[in-house]
């Protein structure tokens, strides 16, 4: 990477912002200003023209920010090069070559040469190697002949050494240190053992309980996401997220459980058990809540048949169940944005516009006051990069 192709990757973000705003009109002409929705926009243009996608994630690394100190992989420079009509990033590049800049196309001429260098000095090693093996034989044969020539008279002879008769009887212990020797092993034992019991207490003396959850009215295990908050007396409470069809294991040595449990769609229940005469399976069954269910399915509802009329109806259901002084965060997986605060409006806007991004909108959290009405909403669309 050099300085110049940083250079022609900022050109490269100006032709991406140009071409987008040929059909579209963002919340700003300017593509580092961009949030929200007009992301999803852009991410959804980027599928149609180039047949990719980059993540919410990079686009706020590498368009928020400017210029840029590193580059982003050659497969999204590509991909970006394509939506700006440009047949690759080499290719722009080349059509905005800066003065004096040189654009080399291959770049492996010198490994080869290198590679054909080394192959010469091997093949060198191995020939002087070969030169200097027969002076090692002829000294070899010249020391042969030396020993056959000498007389035999002046040859040393090995002798052994003669075997002795005398056997050396061992020397048997006493009865005592034998027994101190028992008594040392036993208690050397003992104390591995109760370390061993210290180390794994937990383990040995905790059992593990699992609680399973089921809808009340359809008696079907909940397909919705369950958060759950451990209480426990006077230390900070544990959370746990389990994902839709699964139970809670939950490993502990004390006699009392109390957890909350809530979930984007069922009432939230408060459980407390006595664990001693618990059993360590149960199944415990969330009432569904209409509010929270209404809303949830009105917002990932597909549309078909007439759509304006589709979007009609999902509009009117989504109005009357939500509060006009209803607080909505879109929640970010990055670290330069992490939540947007929506109007009911723009929520309303977001949930009834059919894009790919919303089959990923999941509900975090939903609240409700006592009449029924929607006065919190917590989601976040995820997204995946697909360059395919």
């Amino acid at each position: 990477m050099t300085d110049l192709d940083l250079l022609h990757f900022e050109q490269l973000k100006k032709d991406v912002q140009a071409q987008y705003l040929k059909e579209h009109s963002p919340s700003y002409d300017d593509i580092s200003k961009w949030k929200g929705i007009d992301i999803i926009y852009f991410q959804e243009d980027l599928r149609k023209k180039a047949k990719g996608n980059i993540s919410e994630k990079s686009f706020y690394t590498y368009f928020k920010s400017s210029p840029v100190t590193k580059l982003p992989r050659i497969d999204m420079l590509n991909l970006l090069s394509i939506y700006a009509d440009y047949s690759s990033w080499y290719e722009f590049k080349k059509q905005h070559l800066f003065a004096g800049e040189l654009l080399l196309e291959d770049d492996d001429s010198g490994d080869q040469s290198d590679k054909e260098s080394l192959k010469t000095v091997a093949n060198s090693d191995i020939t002087s190697k070969s030169d200097i093996l027969p002076e090692k034989a002829v000294e070899n044969e010249v020391k042969d002949i030396n020993l056959q020539n000498n007389p035999t008279e002046n040859q040393s002879i090995n002798q052994k050494p003669p075997i002795s008769n005398n056997i050396t009887v061992p020397v048997v212990k006493s009865d005592k240190k034998s027994y101190q020797k028992l008594a040392w092993i036993a208690a050397s034992s003992l104390l591995v053992t109760v370390m061993v019991l210290l180390g794994f207490k937990d383990e040995i003396f905790q059992k593990t309980y699992t609680y399973c959850f089921t809808d009340a009215d359809r008696n079907q295990n909940v397909q919705s996401t369950i958060e759950i908050k451990v209480i426990k007396q006077n230390e900070s409470p544990l959370f746990f997220r389990i994902k839709p069809g699964e139970c809670f294991h939950y490993p502990t040595k004390d006699k009392n459980l109390k957890m909350q449990i809530s979930s984007t769609a069922y009432e939230n229940l408060e459980i407390n058990r006595n664990l001693e005469n618990a059993p360590e399976e149960e199944t415990i069954e969330l009432k569904p809540d209409d509010y929270k269910m209404a809303v949830l399915y009105f917002s990932k509802k597909d549309m078909s048949g007439n759509p304006s009329e589709e979007i009609n109806i999902k509009r009117r259901q989504l109005e009357s169940r939500i509060s006009n002084d209803a607080i909505i965060s879109q929640v970010y997986d990055n670290e330069i944005y992490g939540i947007e605060t929506l109007d009911k409006q723009k929520y309303i806007t977001l949930v009834t516009t059919p894009t790919t991004s919303l089959k990923n909108l999941s509900v975090i959290e939903m609240k409700t006051d006592k009449k029924g009405k929607i006065i919190s909403i917590k989601f976040k669309i995820t997204t995946h990069e697909n360059n395919n």
